[in-house]
This record gives structure tokens, C-alpha cells and sequence, in this order.
């Protein structure tokens, strides 16, 4: 599709990255690329081929930038797409607009897909593979309070099915690799912010900003998350591929204190935003709500919860430093208007 060129190839590290082509990813594979490593993406369809690479384009140069065809459901391609590669980001996730009426539509492709990544890798002998998860995996169904790396969601609870997804496919990839058989790093995000390179919206978070400022949420939840800008999730996902301390080890890529969402409809309102709403949602009516809308009903949980996280050694093993939430989400808000 887009030959490697040989020669180039042999100079740099080769990386795969597979879900290249969503907002995440299109970010983790800009940074490798910006930083001197020749990136394989995978993508479900070849239609994906050419809006991804003019999106990375736009901040990152893509001569070092091919391309594979790979279905997270099937076996066919994913030996061929990390021969000769020395590390693989797993990014890929299934994400769906609204909550599936069959939980498995999400959590089947989720798992099943990280197994098959993971044994890839393991076969063709890669040194490191990154994980994309989540705090979605720490924090579903926990009380109010302060959680860790160490924690986890409990999977058996009705925690929705993305939150379900994304736990039971980080605790397979431990599993999986439970003798080590290649050093296994993961980067769990919070609600990732920031510009939108041009990807489908694939993310909770850009819905969310999308809706805001078209004025299609007319109240504000009382949602509030640890966030992240989605380019230092990039920067994390790099560094971790090299950082020594970093193997077998997880690291929650969010604020330490949860920013609620009043506050960022607040920002927004202030940059101009004039249809972002400013009278909070009743839980009474998401209650309602929820009988009738699988998107309120995943988030119901999380309302009026106030949960902080154990960040310490994202910033100590990694040496993460945040962009402030307030550039972050003025510039997605400015990337989706375009």
C-alpha cells in the first residue's frame, strides 16, 4: 500500500501502532514519527489509509509512515504487521457511539483483540509492548475517595459495558504475559483532551465537546473526571516504551483531582462558546433519561461522584508535565469548529 522505504528503515526503530487511525492514536503516532521512529499503523480498512496519514501530516512528517490492513477479530495480518518491529502500541479499543443493547458488542473485540495483539508480539519477539487502557479500569464503581495503579474495577459489578471493556482487556494482557515473556507497560487515560487531528470521533471526549458546543447537551451533568491533554497521552506512550522502571508497571495518565464538567462549559463559555449550556442536569432527570438513552445510561454512575487519583509515578517514572486543562480543551473546541 505504502512501501517502507528499506533503507530508511534500517536506520530507525520500527514501531507498530495499531488503531492509528482514531483521535488517540493518530497523536501516538504523530510523536513517534516527530521522534525519529519509523511507524507501521494498522487499520481495519484501507478507506482509512489516506485520511490518516493527511491528518498526521498536518503536525508530524510521514515519511517514515506506512501502512497494514488488521481486524482486531481476525488472525490474518498481525504476524506480518510486526515482523520487524521492536516495540507495538496496542491502542486500538472498539468504541461505539451508544451503549451497545448486547455488552459483548464492545467487550468480545476488546479482549479478543488485545489476546491477539499480545500473542503477536510475544511470537515475533518485541521488546516492549504499550497498552492503551484506562481510569475507566481503576475507577468504575468505586466509592468516593483516592485510587492508585494498584486498584482495579470490578468487572462483576454494572459498571456499563465500555468501562467492562476496557477492564477486562488490560486484565487479560496482564495474564496473557503473566511469565513475562516480553516486558508489558500500560498508560491508563483519563478523559483525554485536546485538538482532534481529524479522526472520526471515536472518543467519549470529543463527543462530549462536539455537543457542548453545538449546543446539543441543554444541561450540564455533574460529571467530574481526572483529564488529560491527548497530546501528553501521546508523549507518555513514547516514553514509556523506553523508560527502564517502566515495564510491568501501570500509569494514570489524569489529573489528580477531578475537574468538573461545569468548569469546562465555563471555559468554553468564556472562549466564546455562546450554545454551551450553563444550568446543571438534575440526577433526577438523568435518572429518566436513562430508560430511554444508553449514552446517559453508562454515565449515571459516575454522577455526583468525586473521585481522585495516585498519579505520583506517571510524574516520577515517566516525567510527565501537564497541559493545563484550560488550553486543552479551547483547542479541541477550536480543532472541531474547523
Amino acid at each position: 500500500m505504502h512501501p517502507v522505504d528499506q533503507k530508511r528503515a534500517d536506520m530507525t526503530t520500527r514501531v507498530l501502532v495499531t488503531g492509528i487511525s482514531g483521535y488517540i492514536g493518530q497523536h501516538v503516532g504523530a510523536e513517534l514519527l516527530r521522534q525519529g521512529y519509523e511507524v507501521v499503523g494498522s487499520v481495519r480498512s484501507t478507506a482509512k489509509v489516506d485520511p490518516t496519514r493527511k491528518a498526521i501530516e498536518t503536525v508530524a512528517p510521514v515519511d517514515n509512515l506506512s501502512f497494514v490492513e488488521a481486524d482486531l477479530l481476525s488472525d490474518n495480518g498481525w504476524d506480518e504487521a510486526i515482523a520487524g518491529c521492536t516495540y507495538v502500541m496496542h491502542v486500538a479499543s472498539p468504541y461505539v457511539m451508544s451503549a451497545p443493547a448486547d455488552e459483548n458488542e464492545l467487550i468480545t473485540p476488546a479482549v479478543e483483540g488485545t489476546k491477539r495483539v499480545i500473542l503477536a508480539a510475544q511470537r515475533a519477539g518485541v521488546k516492549r509492548l504499550v497498552l492503551t487502557s484506562s481510569t475507566v479500569a481503576i475507577i468504575s464503581g468505586q466509592d468516593n475517595g483516592r485510587y492508585g495503579p494498584d486498584a482495579w474495577s470490578d468487572a462483576n459489578a454494572r459498571i456499563g459495558a465500555y468501562s467492562k471493556s476496557k477492564t477486562l482487556a488490560e486484565r487479560a494482557a496482564w495474564d496473557i504475559n503473566r511469565d513475562n515473556a516480553m516486558e508489558l507497560t500500560v498508560i491508563n487515560p483519563g478523559g483525554a483532551f485536546g485538538p482532534s487531528l481529524g479522526a472520526q470521533p471515536d472518543s467519549v471526549s470529543v463527543m462530549m465537546v462536539s455537543d457542548l458546543v453545538n449546543g446539543k447537551m441543554p444541561m450540564i451533568p455533574d460529571l467530574a473526571l481526572g483529564m488529560v491533554d491527548v497530546r501528553d497521552v501521546a508523549r507518555l506512550h513514547v516514553t514509556a516504551l523506553t523508560a527502564t522502571q517502566a515495564a510491568g508497571q501501570r500509569f494514570i495518565a489524569a489529573s489528580e483531582e477531578p475537574i468538573e464538567m461545569a468548569s469546562l462549559a465555563a471555559t468554553l463559555k468564556q472562549a466564546g462558546y455562546a450554545k454551551v449550556p450553563s444550568r446543571k442536569a438534575p440526577k433526577f432527570l438523568l435518572q429518566l433519561m436513562s430508560l430511554f438513552n444508553g449514552d446517559v445510561r453508562t454515565m449515571l454512575p459516575l454522577i455526583g461522584k468525586r473521585i481522585y487519583l495516585d498519579n505520583t509515578a506517571t510524574f516520577e517514572v515517566l516525567g510527565w508535565q501537564p497541559t493545563p486543562v484550560e488550553e486543552s480543551i479551547t483547542e479541541m473546541a477550536a480543532s472541531l469548529s474547523k
